[in-house]
């Protein structure tokens, strides 16, 4: 008998969770906010994010995905687009993968106090959590919609790959609720990136993280912080 290194395999019932962060969006300037959408800063895709998004549609084209979602933001909707038009899938909005509500900072000014290194982005940092900006939502509150989020798009899609398109900090807090870990340990993922979770009932487990192989090199520089 042989006894070959175990791969893994997603047991019965189980479902590939593909979460890519939107591309690249509008740029923030100072004295002006973006519109918003269900209190969330709506910005649309700047022309790198639109790039980005066809790099992802051109990287995931040949997967077996059961169904694309995107949240109310129109950012993961423009980044969803191409994959969706050549896949010929029409999206479904899951309204609980919104990015994570930023009170009196929302609407642009998170991305600038961050870059000032402003004393409650620090403070923010430092404790890792978001309710330090004055308004800003919970970590608990953040964590169960996430949950609800994914526990409803899993439901509907048992032994299947789904894409889901979504936000920096939704992806964060998805595996950090993956890996028991700190709130703010993955809060890091680039623009277009994509992580994979295979979710089992109530095991969430962590195949990827922030994988980047499609956008090539030419792509390389700091991510925005969370928007």
């Amino acid at each position: 008998m042989e006894y070959r290194q175990h791969r893994f395999r997603l047991p019965p019932g189980g479902v590939d969770l593909l979460l890519i962060r939107h591309g690249e969006s509008q740029s923030a300037r100072a004295g002006t906010r973006f519109p918003l959408c269900d209190g969330r800063a709506d910005p649309p895709l700047d022309p790198r994010g639109h790039e980005e998004a066809e790099r992802v549609a051109k990287r995931l084209e040949g997967q077996r995905l059961s169904a694309i979602y995107v949240t109310p933001l129109r950012r993961t909707a423009q980044t969803a687009a191409p994959l969706a038009e050549r896949l010929g899938v029409e999206p479904l909005v899951e309204p609980d993968l919104r990015e994570v509500g930023l009170g009196e900072w929302e609407g642009a000014l998170f991305r600038i106090r961050v870059s000032e290194n402003h004393p409650i982005a620090q403070r923010m940092f430092a404790e890792g959590r978001w309710d330090v900006i004055p308004g800003a939502e919970s970590l608990d509150s953040f964590a169960a919609r996430v949950r609800a989020g994914i526990a409803r798009i899993v439901a509907g899609h048992p032994d299947e790959r789904v894409a889901v398109f979504t936000h920096g900090g939704v992806i964060g807090m998805a595996v950090a609720l993956a890996t028991q870990g700190r709130p703010f340990a993955f809060i890091g993922a680039d623009n277009a990136s994509i992580t994979h979770l295979a979710v089992v009932g109530d095991d969430w487990i962590l195949r990827r993280f922030n994988d980047t192989g499609h956008l090539g090199t030419d792509f390389d520089h700091p991510p925005e912080p969370l928007t």
